[in-house]
């Protein structure tokens, strides 16, 4: 039915969906959990019943995402070991340790913690509580840290070198983790998902708020975000600039891809804010840009030279449409962001910040945009080094395993078909629960259920000493 579509192209579709939808619930946990963290501590420090009120209505929302991020990352390893597993094999001694050192340090302090945040304030108490939380929140950041890590050597490689089977071997841990885009990356998407969390509970503030201004819990919500948005948002495109420094520095021609620059310019470049890639005749057709300002963008010298697409071989050239926009679209979200918490800044200065209809419609708007903006920077990141898969080292096709097309296409077919069912059920099941606002005396997770862990013994469950029954409820028969 296709006949031009190869396994390596299939292979291919198969990550960039797979990956596509999974990293939206690791970016919304990492920033979910460190704000109940931070309700959490307010809550301890302030005594305010509404700070544990929104924190009990999150915590139901992060237990969900939470499991969805879980279940969606596993797929990750068995696409390592079937796709690719010549990159795996070429890799394995510089990468797997590090993935080890993310289970070994992030996944099990987080789910070590998670019961007790999730089940466990009336029986630990509010102190102890609180450092699970702090717990669970620094688990996320860690994960994040070896994960961005790992990608990161794989776009600027570092302290490797190979041995007589042509892997990469480690010979400076330092500089493998402490790559060069390492910390660059790592603090672009720790932002990202700051924001991203920020712009989601805002607009779900923002919806209870059009229906009920009196609120106190959506108002709490709605103010706490749109502080994020006002200080996050400049720090994130000052982190942009910096990593787009960076960029330039070590995969140049990803950078001249996202600019849209298919010539060099020796005299200054001009920043191309709109157009139309034209790949066959290596030009951007109804270019609108303004002049010198990539040059003082990219090496803050409005006359310094950039190097074009015309200086890197045809077979080496990334696929400049695909960056040219994703790379806008990021970009436009973050100055729409940005945008967005100047407004609220100004009705907050009026003192109209509960009384603003339109910046409520504008937040529900803008709701869901931290998900497409992290979306479109990592279609930049990864796309952006095309051809390869280990920058200058390894390229996707001799990444790739011999396998059939028919075997990648049937568990492709497959993929789609698991991840929209079960995932469209979660997704279902999160909406419906921002869908009810939040009120004093939140409830949150039940405690009390299970009675029992012996699941399907017939024996009735024996106390801790072993000298007594327990009835139905957990007490003493």
């Amino acid at each position: 039915m296709l006949p031009d579509i190869t396994a390596l192209d299939l292979a291919r579709m198969q990550f960039a969906f797979t990956v596509s939808f999974h990293i939206i619930f690791p970016v919304f946990s990492i920033g979910l959990a460190s704000y109940l963290a931070v309700l959490n501590g307010l809550h301890l420090l302030t005594g305010k019943a509404v700070y544990l009120d929104i924190f009990n209505y999150w915590k139901k929302i992060f237990a969900v995402a939470f499991g969805m991020g879980v279940v969606s990352g596993i797929v990750m390893s068995y696409q390592f070991g079937t796709n690719w597993s010549v990159f795996s094999d070429k890799t394995g001694p510089v990468l797997g340790p590090l993935m080890g050192y993310e289970v070994l340090s992030a996944f099990f302090l987080e789910a070590g913690f998670l019961g007790v945040m999730l089940f466990g304030r009336q029986r630990v108490g509010e102190k102890l509580h609180f450092f699970a939380t702090l717990m669970v929140a620094a688990g996320t950041f860690m994960s994040a840290f070896w994960i961005l890590s790992v990608n990161s050597w794989m776009q600027t490689p570092a302290g490797y070198g190979m041995n007589a089977e042509g892997q990469f071997i480690v010979e400076s841990w330092w500089a493998v983790i402490f790559n060069p885009s390492f910390p660059y990356r790592l603090v672009h998407m720790v932002l990202a998902a700051y924001l991203t969390t920020a712009f989601v509970v805002g607009a779900v503030g923002a919806l209870h708020l059009l229906k009920d201004r009196s609120n106190q819990g959506a108002r709490v919500m709605f103010s706490m975000a749109m502080w994020m948005a006002v200080v996050v948002a400049p720090l994130q495109i000052g982190a942009g600039d910096a990593h787009g420094i960076n960029t330039l520095e070590h995969q140049p021609a990803k950078v001249m891809a996202m600019e849209g620059h298919y010539d060099s310019h020796p005299d200054g470049a001009p920043l191309i804010l709109f157009g139309i890639p034209n790949p066959e005749e290596k030009r951007i057709d109804y270019a609108v840009q303004i002049p010198y300002a990539s040059s003082l963008i990219l090496k803050h010298d409005l006359t310094a030279p950039l190097a074009g697409l015309d200086t890197v071989d045809d077979a080496l050239e990334p696929p400049v449409a695909i960056l040219f926009w994703t790379f806008r679209v990021m970009v436009g979200i973050g100055f729409a962001m940005l945008g967005l918490g100047v407004w609220s800044l100004i009705a907050r200065y009026r003192r109209q910040l509960y009384s603003a209809p339109w910046l409520y419609r504008a937040a529900i708007l803008m709701g869901p945009s931290g998900f497409v903006a992290v979306l479109a920077g990592w279609i930049t990141t990864e796309v952006g080094r095309q051809p390869y898969t280990v920058y200058g080292l390894l390229t996707t096709a001799q990444s790739a395993s011999s396998i059939d097309a028919a075997a990648v296409g049937t568990s492709l077919v497959a993929f789609i078909v698991v991840y929209f069912t079960l995932f469209s059920a979660g997704l279902f099941y999160i909406f419906r629960l921002m869908s009810k606002p939040p009120h004093p005396g939140e409830p949150g997770l039940p405690t009390d259920e299970p009675v029992r862990a012996g699941g399907i013994m017939p024996a009735p469950a024996m106390d801790a000493e072993g000298d007594g029954l327990l009835n139905d409820q957990g007490g003493r028969a």
